[in-house]
């Protein structure tokens, strides 16, 4: 059970991850706006792809519901954490270069900031699950699985904005943006026309 819920949670980081576009590179400033943000971004997508990690080898099938929800809560609040971090950076980034930029950046920042926020709700809600009725327990984790699929899919129109064109290019140029293979995220490549 729990593993699909880190296969729902690695759609997230993946997502962040193949920040990908098409075209030809626009020069020396799309690149550096994407170095100002993946540098700083590297961290917190290390951040995710980790509590990921936890997250899959934690439950075993046989391992504690207790233990299963220990790992849970602290990663949910991790990934919180990362989220945050990176509408920070993406906001101290500014607008990519680009036609657009600007108002698709206001978006992510606001996507990543939503994503924050639901995964503290999620840890608020793995954390009140009931751990003595492994049955119990299991649905509630069925529930979470469904609420990371709804952050995912709500935070993919923002994105898709910021990684029109060439910007998608500079960023998957840039080893912060690129993943770390962790989460069995693919990595960013630029997407051919």
């Amino acid at each position: 059970m729990n593993k699909k819920l880190v296969a729902a949670l690695s759609g997230g980081a993946a997502l962040l991850l193949a920040l990908t576009g098409c075209g030809e590179d626009e020069g020396k400033k799309l690149d550096d706006w994407a170095k100002s943000f993946c540098d700083p971004a590297q961290t917190q997508f290390k951040k995710i792809q980790d509590a990921n990690a936890a997250m899959q080898t934690a439950d075993s099938g046989n391992t504690d519901s207790k233990k299963v929800q220990e790992t849970d809560s602290a990663a949910f609040q991790k990934i919180s954490d990362a989220y945050a971090a990176l509408a920070k950076d993406l906001d101290k980034a500014g607008g990519p270069p680009t036609e657009n930029g600007e108002q698709a950046q206001k978006d992510a920042v606001k996507e990543l900031n939503s994503l924050s926020k639901g995964y503290a709700d999620l840890k608020k809600q793995v954390s009140g699950l009931d751990v003595k009725d492994k049955l119990k327990f299991a649905d509630g984790l069925r529930n979470l699985s469904k609420g990371i699929n709804k952050l995912n899919k709500q935070s993919e129109a923002a994105f898709k904005k910021l990684e029109a064109g060439d910007v998608g290019v500079a960023m998957a140029k840039q080893k912060g943006c690129q993943s770390q293979g962790a989460s069995g995220a693919p990595k960013a490549t630029p997407k051919k026309s």
